[in-house]
This record gives structure tokens, C-alpha cells and sequence, in this order.
């Protein structure tokens, strides 16, 4: 709703101080990341659901509002607040020379410094199958099928505002630090398999487990309240009462799983 006032405002600016609008639409590697165990595998090309491209590439910030961001007193990292900023466009109408204005784009935040981030490789156990071979007196192979549909969720580790725009920050983080393809929703779907053998002995019983793995994240977010000021052709980013808060993050590791192989 104060969004929606800011903008209307901003019309009104548009009409007699030459500002137009801001809208609120507001071993192996991962690629040179971290080491992934040899007990990880890719599923992407085997899995039977298709998960959605979760790749978050950084929003790039317009001219104005490259501009914008590099008066502001506090770093701003937040897509969100990017993407409003993007939209907006300030005149150099001449008859904007002697307007001042200070608006007020609500409370935002604005970036997140990553701490620590870490890797669970069997965050979360999705499938077991099993082998009996004790009433046999020749070894057998084993293979990984997926026996049901499982849905893996991360989020965050506490509640804070604005959790959905933090997520978007700590998933970009976690992702250039590790390079590893994440998401906080992946699912590996029903008769998912990989041909990787493994070899049960004789009067022996087999469990191989398989988990999805998932990267913990831990940081700090800093929030500001955030306001435009327009004085004639100059116009500034001004951030106030700004506060820094830990959070956390378990974010799921999409299309790969690990494996645990169990002999008795």
C-alpha cells in the first residue's frame, strides 16, 4: 500500500518536477567452487521431473540507477530495490531547477555479507533400496531407483522481514561461492535411476541410501529506510536507521544426489 502512495506521488512529481515514475514492481568442482564427493552424482539428465531453471543471475542496474546506488550511504545489493529503481526515470526538465522533494521508498533490504558458507552432502535421506542376497552363494549388482516422488525444501533458519528479497541475496551469494546449481524447492521425481553399480556379495544384504545435499548459509542482512531526494537536476539515495541482523539459510542442491552404501 505505501508503495502504491509512493507511486502516485511520483506522478504528481512527474507532472510539475520533471520525475516520471518508480515503480514497486519492485576430487570434482563445481565449476572452480567447492569439491564435490565422488559419492555425489548429477541426476539433471536422468530425473523424471523437471525442475525449473533456478539460476539467479544479478538484475544489472540501469545508468540512473548505477547513479543512484553510488550516492547512497549504505551498500545496495537488494533485486528488488534494483528492479524498482530500474524503472524510474528523472527528467532534466528546466523547470525542475529550484524543486526539492524527499520521498520515502519504504524499508528495504539491502544487502547480505556472507559468513560461512558450508555444505551437507546427505542434508536429507529420499530414498533406500535394498538387496537380499543371503540365500545366495553368488555376488549380485544393485542399482539407484527412486521409489517415490520426493519434494526437498530449504528456507531460512529464523523469521525476519522481508523474507523472500533475503533469500534472494543469500541464494546469489551461496551460489558464486560454491557454483553449484541451488534452489530452496528441488524434486527428484518417481523411477529416477543411475547405472552406477554396486556389488552385492554373497548371503549378504545391501541398503544403498540416497540424500539430497544442501549448502548452509550463514550471514548478515543490513535493512535502511530508503528515500529519493531530488534537489533541481541532482538526485541522491539517502538511507536511515540502518540495522544489521544475522540469519541463515539452508538452501538444496538441485538434480545431484549422494550415496551411502551399506553391506551386512
Amino acid at each position: 500500500m505505501l508503495r502504491k502512495v509512493v507511486l502516485s506521488f511520483l506522478i504528481f512529481l512527474l507532472v510539475f518536477g520533471g520525475v516520471s515514475s518508480i515503480s514497486a514492481e519492485g576430487k570434482k568442482k563445481g565449476s572452480s567452487g567447492v569439491e564435490i564427493p565422488g559419492a555425489t552424482l548429477n541426476i539433471g539428465k536422468e530425473n523424471t521431473y523437471p525442475n525449473s531453471n533456478h539460476d539467479s543471475p544479478s538484475l544489472q542496474p540501469s545508468e540512473l540507477t548505477k547513479e543512484l546506488i553510488e550516492t547512497s550511504n549504505v551498500k545496495i545489493e537488494s533485486p528488488d530495490l534494483i528492479r524498482m529503481l530500474n524503472e524510474s526515470s528523472i527528467s532534466s526538465n528546466p523547470l525542475s531547477l529550484g524543486f526539492k522533494a524527499t520521498v520515502y521508498l519504504g524499508e528495504w533490504p539491502l544487502n547480505y555479507q556472507s559468513d560461512e558458507t558450508n555444505t551437507n552432502w546427505e542434508y536429507q535421506n529420499i530414498n533406500t533400496n535394498r538387496y537380499d542376497n543371503r540365500g545366495v552363494e553368488s555376488p549380485a549388482k544393485m542399482y539407484y531407483r527412486q521409489e517415490q516422488q520426493k519434494q526437498v525444501k530449504g528456507g531460512l533458519t529464523a523469521d525476519i522481514p522481508n523474507a523472500d528479497e533475503v533469500k534472494k541475496m543469500m541464494l546469489l551469494k551461496a551460489q558464486a561461492k560454491t557454483k553449484l546449481p541451488l534452489a530452496f524447492t528441488t524434486v527428484v521425481g518417481a523411477g529416477t535411476k543411475k547405472e552406477r553399480e554396486y556389488t552385492v556379495p554373497a548371503k549378504k544384504f545391501a541398503q544403498l541410501h540416497s540424500y539430497v545435499p544442501a549448502v548452509s548459509e550463514k550471514g548478515k542482512v543490513t535493512y535502511g529506510e530508503v528515500y529519493l531526494v531530488i534537489k533541481g537536476t541532482k538526485r541522491t539515495i539517502v538511507v536511515k536507521n540502518v540495522t544489521s541482523q544475522g540469519i541463515g539459510a539452508w538452501i538444496p542442491v538441485q538434480d545431484h544426489l549422494s550415496f551411502t552404501y551399506h553391506v551386512s
